[in-house]
């Protein structure tokens, strides 16, 4: 159906421990892949699909996170202070609550993000999301071509586009792409404490209304600082992707 989503989470408060040593001096979104920021790969995706306002939550080096945010001109930034306590997925939403509003959101992890040639990934899940079926519209990557991740992927997805778990299999053929549309209401009465959305996952699967949205292209998953060569080798290969 499509709908403009002019907010957007970036989670930026993680404590990068997989990107040691890396990550020990630099924030893991800050870290540079290919002499980007790897957090402004999606950032500057998800400008282009028509973001104005873009909340971001601190927690280690916060006072780095907030400069480079600073810079930013094209965007409309607000910070989620997470210093005294890392709040996880879930509690990040929940600290953030009155910064988010009621509409529609993209929520957006900092360690991934979709090589360019193939669209807009922000857009794709704009054009794709319909409030009235869904409270959640995750971005899917095809995990067995994604770069940067061994894991045996989340979910099967049905013909309708709702989600399945993996669940005792033991593989999956799609991973959860680090970009979500999401209603910041789904979180109201929760408790202020550090918990993970997939307690919020749980609930709106049961409920139907966990959806998916596989998009092509290459996926990068930056986890640990061996990955990062392997991306740029890829990016130096593929210079118009």
């Amino acid at each position: 159906m499509g709908q403009p989503i002019r907010t957007a989470m970036f989670l930026a408060a993680g404590l990068g421990t997989r990107m040691r040593p890396l990550s020990n001096e630099t924030p893991k979104p800050l870290i540079k892949v290919a002499g980007k920021a790897l957090m402004d790969f999606y950032l500057d995706q998800a400008v282009k699909a028509g973001v104005e306002r873009v909340v971001v939550n601190v927690h280690w080096l916060p006072e780095q996170v907030e400069a480079h945010m600073a810079a930013r001109t094209d965007v409309e930034v607000f910070l989620s202070d997470e210093r005294e306590e890392l709040l996880e997925t879930g509690g990040a939403i929940v600290k953030a609550r009155k910064l988010l509003g009621d509409d529609p959101i993209f929520m957006v992890n900092t360690d991934a993000f979709f090589a360019s040639g193939n669209g807009n990934p922000f857009a794709a899940l704009a054009a794709a999301y319909d409030p009235d079926r869904m409270d959640d519209l995750l971005l899917l990557a095809d995990r067995t071509t994604s770069i940067g991740f061994p894991g045996p992927g989340d979910f099967y997805l049905k013909e309708d586009g709702q989600l399945e778990r993996r669940g005792e299999r033991e593989t999956a053929p799609w991973a959860y792409a680090g970009a979500r549309i999401t209603k910041a209401r789904l979180y109201d009465g929760e408790a202020l404490r550090p918990f993970s959305a997939n307690i919020i996952w749980n609930r709106i699967l049961t409920e139907n209304r966990l959806f998916g949205l596989p998009f092509k292209g290459q996926w990068m998953h930056v986890g640990e600082p061996a990955t990062i060569q392997e991306v740029e080798d890829w990016m130096r290969t593929h210079p118009t992707a």
